[in-house]
């Protein structure tokens, strides 16, 4: 599950306990045996897998692992780092905001703590964002920002689909969300603009293992541009320790970075759009 930094940081909540089926087994096993001495009775529970208290014990056991699981489930369900499906729904609509259609319950959350956030008199940007996020669910992130003194707040859009590129029709739902009366600030100029992007072409020298068919090179190339499409977001640096841990799947003996071969160092308000991506086959080894 994916949490907003806000949320990522907070420790585990207490009040949800940690269950162990063999460790409530042994408390009871041992609960049983005091009370049989306090009878003045000394029983071995561990003679006869199939007394009847052996039996009870355990089926005891497991109702109590379960009744305490429940109440961990309904603890979670009120927790917004820990609520999901129709229980965010709920704690979302406390501050307002309605899950988008085909929302995932990650960027729902996110929401969630910039409303809160927007609230606050410390300033707009979390609320802005919020507002972008919430226009459209193709809207994977939005950076707001003004340029030195000049008081134009602008909206960098960053797309779910077309390579991150906010296309027109992206642009007018969020520059419509935010200039709506009840959302922009009188004295607020907001200007709404697809997050720029810097094209990055990767080409690396590949090294195969001796029975490794020369399709993996294929194979190399989509999942580099899968977890790009997935992984990459607003203001995120390209790293070739991050490429090389793309390329280097099952069926390959080394990788070696020809470009680039230094970190791409990304503004907060622009994202690394994929370029081009060559494979040299440099031939096998072990």
């Amino acid at each position: 599950m994916s949490l907003p930094a806000e949320l990522e940081a907070l420790p585990p909540p207490v009040v949800i306990n940690e269950i162990d089926y063999a460790v409530r087994l042994q408390t009871l096993v041992d609960l049983l045996v005091a009370e049989m001495a306090a009878a003045g009775v000394t029983y071995d529970v561990n003679t006869l897998e199939t007394d009847p208290a052996v039996i009870l014990v355990q089926v005891a056991a497991y109702i109590d692992i379960n009744l305490r699981q429940r109440v961990n489930e309904a603890v979670r369900a009120n927790l917004l780092p820990y609520a999901t499906s129709g229980d965010l729904d709920i704690l979302a609509q406390f501050y307002d905001v309605i899950r988008l259609y085909q929302e995932t319950d990650t960027a729902l959350r996110l929401r969630v703590v910039l409303a809160i956030q927007g609230r606050s008199t410390g300033g707009t940007e979390p609320r802005y964002r919020g507002i972008a996020l919430g226009a459209d669910v193709r809207v994977a992130d939005a950076a707001v920002y003004t340029v030195g003194k000049d008081p134009t707040v602008h909206v960098a859009v960053f797309a779910t689909d077309n390579n991150g590129i906010a296309d027109q029709p992206l642009l007018a739902a969020v520059d419509a969300a935010l200039q709506a009366p009840a959302v922009r600030m009188v004295n607020d100029i907001i200007v709404v603009a697809s997050a720029s992007q810097q094209a990055v072409n990767i080409e690396a020298n590949v090294w195969l293992l001796p029975q490794t068919a020369e399709s993996v090179l294929t194979d190399m190339d989509a999942a580099l541009t899968a977890a790009w499409t997935s992984e990459m977001a607003l203001g995120r640096d390209v790293t070739p320790s991050w490429i090389y841990s793309k390329l280097q799947i099952g069926g390959i003996h080394k990788v070696e970075l020809v470009t680039p071969t230094a970190d791409i160092v990304v503004p907060f308000n622009e994202a690394a759009a994929l370029g081009t991506i060559t494979l040299n086959n440099m031939g096998r080894d072990y």
